[in-house]
């Protein structure tokens, strides 16, 4: 499981870089295991005129690839700050996500079920 807990850091890791990138002041995250399921919530402010760059989460609901996660999950995080292609690799890395925005705030709720062996 071990292998499965360094995916959900570098799924943080990459958020975190993601929104201190676009101007955050504040950001938060944690991660739930409830058995072979996890929940990693992450919230985070943003600066007003950045909200259209938000339209970019969208692809974290992409259709989870376990092909592609297990070849290119180690890249998460060395992309350039910021950059949307690392949310791509995130989106397939993860059943679904959950994302709101209000009073410029983002709060993101992503499940994503683990695998109880090494690969």
């Amino acid at each position: 499981m071990l292998h499965e807990q360094e995916k959900a850091g570098k799924i943080i890791a990459e958020l975190t870089v993601y929104f201190l990138a676009l101007g955050a002041g504040k950001v938060s995250s944690s991660v739930i295991l409830e058995g072979t399921h996890g929940r990693i919530t992450f919230e985070a402010d943003y600066p007003p005129e950045k909200e259209d760059k938000l339209k970019e989460l969208e692809c974290l609901n992409q259709q989870r690839d376990n092909g592609i996660e297990e070849i290119y999950w180690e890249l998460a995080g060395v992309g350039s700050h910021g950059d949307s292609s690392q949310l791509l690799l995130i989106g397939t890395m993860i059943d679904r996500a959950e994302i709101s925005k209000e009073k410029g705030v983002v709060k993101l709720t992503l499940y994503k079920d683990f695998y109880t062996h090494e690969r």
